[in-house]
């Protein structure tokens, strides 16, 4: 509980709990709405730190399963926020421009990807170098524009399997992409936007950078502690694979010496067996030779 209030009293000073002015709300947003203030709404934050909490623990087992999660904020306010957290948790992200059917016509948009890092890898190993300069420039041109807006999926080899979108109401391209696909949505709503519109929402204000940033800092926490579990349990099954492959060696080598020492038991017996049927053998004629004697 202590947690939960300095949560809240870090969300408080953060100004997470200014909405829009009255006019502009989405009724959609009552429940999440304590007061109204000066014309502007005031958001609960008691019901922020519900959804925030709520949609951590979701994306934690999202990263724990080895999925991934990307990132959308592409307004200004967002933009360097989203783009930090997403990479220290090597997630993909959207902090440009979302390009028309990023998601839904995803094979195109890997070809363009497939491009740029094409010229990267020319332009650095010097196959352009035969090329005019002019050629060359504008060859590097289109890479850079090609990097603002592609650089953050470059890695991303499949649709993702979650979108943590800050301002649902100004991503509504990636919103509908992501719904048409069935990818899970989680979103910073605030006051003028429709909370149903995503799987899970964050009732806060999407449009100070201080409330961006606790946020995002918050859900990008969960993140990396779901991928640093994932590691740990990859780590003891590597641990667990090593302590039963060297029971089996183990095992293997003591029956490859059982065999062995039943082999060599056996060669021993047959050879006294041998022995003794050639000692008959000698005396059967020895035997033959008597009677014979009798009847000479």
């Amino acid at each position: 509980m202590e947690n939960n209030t300095s949560l809240q009293q870090q969300l408080l000073e953060a100004g997470v709990h200014f909405g829009h002015l009255k006019k502009k709300w989405n009724p959609k947003m009552l429940p999440y709405i304590f007061a109204e203030k000066k014309g502007i709404h005031i958001i609960d934050l008691n019901k922020t730190v519900e959804c925030l909490q709520e949609t951590a623990a979701a994306l934690k087992q999202i990263a724990r399963s080895g999925k991934k999660i990307l990132f959308v904020g592409t307004k200004k306010q967002a933009k360097d926020i989203v783009m930090e957290s997403a990479k220290k948790v090597n997630m993909p992200f959207v902090t440009e421009r979302w390009l028309g059917g990023m998601l839904t016509n995803f094979n195109t948009v890997r070809k363009s990807v497939k491009k740029m890092q094409s010229i990267e890898k020319m332009l650095g190993d010097g196959s352009f170098d035969s090329v005019t300069k002019k050629e060359r420039l504008t060859l590097s041109r289109d890479r850079e524009k090609m990097e603002k807006v592609l650089g953050g999926i470059a890695q991303l080899g499949r649709v993702p399997a979650a979108l943590f979108i800050i301002d649902i109401g100004h991503e509504h391209i990636a919103l509908a992409e992501a719904k048409r696909l069935g990818v899970q949505t989680f979103g910073v709503v605030d006051t003028n936007c429709d909370p149903n519109k995503v799987d899970f929402s964050i009732p806060a204000n999407d449009d100070a950078t201080k409330s961006i940033a606790i946020i995002v800092n918050y859900i990008t926490a969960a993140i990396a502690e779901g991928l640093a579990e994932r590691q740990a349990a990859k780590d003891d099954d590597v641990e667990e694979v090593g302590d039963d492959e060297k029971e089996k060696r183990a095992a293997r080598l003591e029956a490859e010496a059982q065999a062995e020492g039943g082999r060599s038991g056996g060669r021993t017996r047959g050879a006294g067996a041998g022995g003794g049927q050639r000692r008959r053998t000698t005396g059967g004629p020895g035997g033959s030779r008597g009677p014979g004697g009798g009847r000479r």
